[in-house]
């Protein structure tokens, strides 16, 4: 098949959840398939970015927005009564560009990730599969619940203009995709509710098991907590960690070291370094290193939508995880099995004290999880599976 892939991001390098998820699809889908790439990308793409994905593309084709046209656009999205986020990717230039390249690429099939990529998507003259990924309009949901004033009422609108493009795509696209059951249980209960018939299949994440492998490094850390640290969800589980959870764990504890690592730190996330006992990294070049160093790996989320790829990352590499429900529930392990939940600081602070002083407990947590993982877990056959239902939709097009 010829295959057109859109994303809202360049899929290299990989400090992002979406990004991971597009950039392992690409490579899995090239290996019997041509593979076109069309890119919206408010960065710079270097040379060497691009090299890495032409090694599985046959021809990429990248439409740079400055941050400052695409914070214009979301403006006036707006002021028209459409989705911020949606607007912050779209102009009329970057359409053209895309009409162009799929005319040039005539594909047997369009995937597009992302709502945010639906009005390119919707034009295509074939076969076309979108990955919701998340349920964005959840994720926005979560973050006007835990905001105020006029960032509540933002995301209270934005949530509500999501709920209507996440319809609109159960109409207009030939097959959705989604990771998680409790992000596509949060769609389709919108679509019950408005009348609006349609299908998602599940299509979970995977993890590079030869990648994230376990390593023998001395450890320099008790705690470690990373991601892309300008990621709203983030920040909060960031602040979450130390504001609340660990002051329980100090108490008992004064001598806990916590690492936050992740790329692009905000103001918020940079002040937790205040603390003697907490390191902020910054961008990193390698993630593996700080799994490996710490003794435990904790994800406390309490907003936010999908699959926790850091909690996969963790477990693949022999890192003892303690996570809370709302993360959990994408994921599908077994507390006491596989990780520890708490869901609120107490539980929390309770299950790393728990396994900082059990290292029976850890190690059980870790042989389990590390089979758990190696069993559900794997890109090869995530991007399989994605093949098929491109192809399944190829074949009934129109019938």
């Amino acid at each position: 098949m010829k295959i057109l892939v859109i994303l809202p991001r360049f899929p290299y390098p990989l400090e992002k959840g979406d990004k991971l998820r597009a950039y392992h699809q690409v490579r899995v889908l090239s290996q019997q398939n041509d593979v076109y790439l069309f890119v919206i990308s408010h960065e710079a793409v270097s040379a060497s970015q691009r090299k890495e994905m032409e090694q599985y593309c046959k021809d990429i084709c990248i439409v740079r927005l400055s941050k400052f046209e695409a914070a214009v656009r979301a403006g006036a999205s707006l002021l028209v009564g459409q989705s911020l986020q949606v607007g912050y990717w779209y102009t009329s230039r970057a359409l053209r560009a895309y009409k162009t390249f799929e005319a040039k690429v005539s594909p047997d099939v369009v995937y597009a990730q992302m709502v945010r990529t639906l009005r390119y998507a919707a034009t295509a003259r074939c076969p076309k599969v979108l990955d919701y990924q998340d349920a964005l309009s959840m994720n926005a949901d979560r973050r006007a619940q835990k905001s105020t004033g006029p960032m509540r009422w933002l995301m209270e609108y934005e949530r509500d203009k999501l709920v209507q493009i996440e319809m609109h795509a159960l109409q207009r696209m030939d097959a959705l995709t989604i990771i998680s059951a409790p992000d596509r249980n949060s769609i389709l209960s919108q679509s019950r509710r408005q009348g609006v018939k349609g299908e998602i299949q599940l299509l979970e994440n995977g993890v590079d098991l030869d990648f994230f492998a376990p390593q023998e490094i001395q450890k320099q850390h008790d705690i470690v907590f990373c991601g892309n640290m300008q990621y709203a969800p983030n920040v909060d589980a960031a602040q979450y960690l130390v504001q609340d959870i660990m002051p329980r764990v100090w108490a008992q504890n004064p001598n806990v070291k916590v690492v936050l690592a992740g790329a692009t730190p905000t103001a918020k996330v940079q002040r937790l370094a205040e603390d003697k006992r907490v390191v902020v990294t910054g961008s990193v070049p390698d993630i593996r290193p700080y799994y490996a160093q710490s003794r435990l790996f904790v994800a406390p989320m309490r907003i936010g939508s999908g699959l926790q790829n850091k909690l996969l990352e963790a477990m693949s590499m022999g890192v003892p995880c303690v996570t809370t429900t709302l993360a959990n529930d994408a994921l599908g392990a077994r507390h006491g099995q596989q990780l520890l939940i708490g869901d609120n600081a107490t539980e929390l602070a309770d299950n790393i004290l728990h396994l900082l002083d059990d290292a029976e407990l850890c190690q059980r947590l870790v042989s389990d999880a590390s089979r758990f993982v190696s069993d559900r877990y794997s890109w090869q056959a995530a991007g399989q599976r994605l093949e098929n239902i491109l192809k399944h939709v190829g074949q009934n097009y129109n019938k």
